[in-house]
């Protein structure tokens, strides 16, 4: 082991020594020895009346509903008295789950409501909103969550424990309203059965409940729940509210039919940049997607011909000086539902790898503690990304391509899991295959285990392994992951090991880089604020990372300490630095950096961040270390109801010796009005501009080049399936001497309906 790698260790295990054993953090773990007290169970009866979503609670049946009170604040505070009052209802009808909310204010004028998109997670975080995640299988792992802001906004998304994370891209049809009244506002839900998955068991059914209130002010975004939030014990639903009843409900046939209709026409200029813009033909796509409930238990999804196009643009990436192919996320229905069932820690399914298919068929479901979930496709063309240790890079051939996944997951014990995952995808002399074991284990209330085992076996055809520089015949490789994470009140820490051989390809997936070896550490201490205080938490941490490829050389070598605080005006200050060895192309650079950010939303109408970083990089176009500096700004501000102004922008800076290699601008603009919670019109601009001093390139670059994309979109949603899109589209491109010239532009019209019977 080298001196250096010894030191950077010895940082490493004496700050988290350090931060585990602060006499404030002692005092305060010795705190959480005393257990809060367990949720309540409730039973829940069906509806004595009809009711009428319309935010005014004045039904026979809420009289009669179980009430669910909120009375915990689980951040900033940790399970101390709410500020606010608020109440729950539930019911329910042979077809549907109610529910509503009464949420009291104390200073009604202060409640924060705009209106904004559905599922707009950024917008929700400011205002005021009530959302309840239902554990329809009462098996601590996955749930559905629905949230309403006192506008009557939606946003749905599935919750998983396996990762933690919630998942905005899936949508569900359900009904909601939503009323300011004069001590605080009103939500009131229609769930129907058909939107949810649950056992088909007769009688009486037990399931989940965890409903929250979010109320943002000045002095902090208060989190209020229905139950205690352990902050000692790792998973959510586990200590989520036990509502009993459900009894003879019925998801009714379960029969959705959405066809689709889009029409558009592009022009384009061939003869760049003095040609004329010649006009495209008008390309008409009738679709149609078909989702059945097998049963309660299991959907299947068919789509023929189906509508798979992306309607609104992804958000602006940085795109220089970077060496692996960028992600961006999932937006396209068919693949979303039930997009949890195929998570394993490396993602080997990632569905935009799809790119065009003629059909697709996906079935997924729970029968008692078994999962399953498959998906087979026919696409258009062939998209493969070539990973390796040191970069990567994707292409499309034109060509068919059939792919499928098959997924098993069985339940184990009260919150762990093994699962098998197959991958799969055949074409003319091509084929990638990919299958193997993958577990997730609860081994405590504050430790997870995760571990994969995967084997790959590819083949290109000759004439594309010639041309990019891949090996003919079978390429067969493996994956070994495993991860162990502590997760508690004052201590966040964990280990992960990873090896990904160098001729593994999951086409199926999403895995930029292979042939790595990588060992990775973390340790986290947080120190909790007092509630009303300056501050509501401080976070120390530092990160260590070794990678080496196949052979044993070291790739990649990197210490961070970081310091975050969070503070009241929703401020999240951050600081911290990277100590970093990487190799590139037959030499190794020592490199350090530094970087700061602050996030700020003093009111409910304006929220802005920066960040900045800098100190050395590679400049992989040359091959050499350089100077970097990158300064990111963003601004948002909502001066009425409906009206909303998003500006971001990122400049970037490499040098040499104090000479410019080359400068980018990344600007995002977004103009939005929204008539009500259904109809919005959109206007974005993406302007990218870079300048590259050609005297210290290694290869002939240009010394200027624009980009510049814009975006004009009318939007109206009556349901996630029921839409109306009206757009136009186009790019430009600017080069030395050349000024910006449009390139193409687009023309676009979808229609969809969702026939439910």
């Amino acid at each position: 082991m080298s001196k250096t790698l010894a030191v950077k260790l010895l940082i490493f295990f004496l700050m988290g020594g350090i931060i585990s054993g602060h006499p404030l953090l002692q005092a305060q773990e010795k705190q959480d020895e005393e257990k809060p007290p367990l949720a309540k169970n409730y039973t829940v009866s069906q509806a004595v009346s009809p009711i009428k979503i319309d935010g005014v609670l004045n039904e026979e049946a809420w009289k009669h509903a179980e009430i669910i009170d909120l009375p915990y604040e689980y951040y900033p505070g940790d399970n101390i008295p709410a500020p606010v009052k608020t109440e729950c209802l539930i019911t329910y009808s042979k077809s549907k789950l109610y529910i509503a909310f009464r949420c009291f204010d104390p200073e009604p004028g202060k409640i924060r409501a705009h209106l904004m998109d559905r599922d707009d997670v950024a917008g929700f975080t400011q205002d005021d909103h009530v959302s309840v995640t239902i554990d329809t299988f009462n098996d601590q792992r996955r749930g559905f969550l629905f949230a309403v802001t006192p506008l009557g906004v939606q946003a749905d998304a599935l919750f998983s424990e396996m990762d933690g994370q919630k998942d905005f891209t899936w949508d569900a049809i359900w009904n909601s309203a939503a009323k300011k009244t004069g001590p605080g506002y009103v939500v009131e839900l229609a769930i129907p059965f058909t939107q949810l998955r649950f056992p088909g068991a007769a009688g009486k059914l037990t399931w989940g409940f965890s409903m929250t209130r979010s109320y943002p002010r000045a002095d902090a975004v208060h989190s209020v729940i229905s139950h205690v939030k352990d902050r000692n014990i790792v998973c959510v639903l586990c200590q989520a509210n036990k509502v009993t009843g459900f009894e003879n409900i019925k998801p009714g046939r379960d029969l959705e039919f959405d066809p689709t209709l889009t029409i558009r026409r592009t022009d384009q200029r061939a003869d760049f940049p003095l040609g004329k813009l010649e006009s495209g033909k008008i390309k008409v796509d009738p679709g149609l997607s078909i989702r059945w409930g097998v049963n309660p238990n299991l959907t299947l999804n068919a789509a023929v011909n189906p509508d798979f196009s992306q309607v609104e643009a992804d958000a602006a990436q940085l795109e220089v000086n970077t060496r692996f192919e960028l992600r961006y996320p999932e937006k396209r229905p068919f693949f979303l539902e039930g997009k949890d069932f195929f998570y394993t820690p490396k993602e080997i399914v990632f569905s935009r790898t799809v790119y065009d298919p003629v059909w697709g068929v996906k079935m997924t479901g729970k029968l008692g503690k078994n999962a399953i979930g498959i998906i087979a496709t026919q696409d258009r063309y062939t998209n493969l990304l070539f990973p390796s240790n040191q970069g990567s890079f994707d292409i499309s051939l034109n060509q068919d391509v059939f792919g499928g996944v098959f997924r098993f997951r069985r339940d184990i014990g009260a919150a762990s899991a093994l699962g098998f995952l197959y991958t799969g995808r055949m074409g003319n002399s091509y084929h990638n295959h990919v299958a193997g074991l993958d577990g997730f284990f609860r081994v405590s209330e504050t430790k997870v285990f995760k571990f994969q085992l995967l084997h790959s076996d590819t083949a290109y055809p000759d004439a594309v392994a010639d041309q990019y520089g891949q090996e003919k015949g079978d390429l067969r490789d493996n994956v070994i992951f495993g991860s162990l994470v502590h997760a508690s009140r004052n201590l966040y820490y964990g280990f992960l090991y990873e090896d990904m051989g160098k001729n593994f390809r999951a086409d199926y997936g999403f895995i930029p880089r292979v042939d790595t070896r990588r060992i990775y550490g973390f340790i986290e201490g947080t120190l909790w604020g007092k509630p009303g205080g300056w501050f509501q938490r401080f976070l120390l941490g530092t990160v260590g990372s070794n990678i080496t490829d196949g052979n044993g050389k070291l790739t990649d070598r990197t210490l961070t300490i970081n310091l975050s605080y969070y503070g009241p005006l929703q401020i999240d200050a951050t600081l911290g630095g990277n100590l970093r060895k990487e190799f590139y192309y037959d030499f190794t650079y020592d490199l350090n950096d530094i970087y700061a950010g602050l996030v700020m939303a003093p009111t409910g109408r304006f929220n802005f961040s920066v960040y900045f970083e800098g100190g050395d990089t590679v400049d992989y176009d040359n091959f050499r270390k350089a100077d970097f500096s990158r300064f990111s700004t963003g601004f948002e501000w909502r001066p009425a109801a409906g009206l909303n102004f998003n500006l971001n922008h990122i400049y970037q800076r490499i040098s040499l010796a104090g000479r410019k290699v080359n400068d980018v601008h990344l600007l995002q603009m977004q103009l939005g009005y929204h008539f009500n919670v259904r109809t919005f019109l959109r206007a974005i601009v993406q302007y990218t501009d870079i300048s590259q001093n050609k005297e210290l390139y290694i290869t002939p670059v240009s010394e200027r080049t624009k980009v510049v994309f814009t975006q004009f979109l009318f939007s109206y949603k009556l349901n996630p399936q029921t839409v109306l899109f009206l757009g136009y589209s186009d790019n430009s491109l600017g080069l030395y001497r050349i000024p910006v010239t449009r390139s193409d532009r687009t023309f676009f019209l979808k229609i969809g309906y969702a026939l439910a019977l």
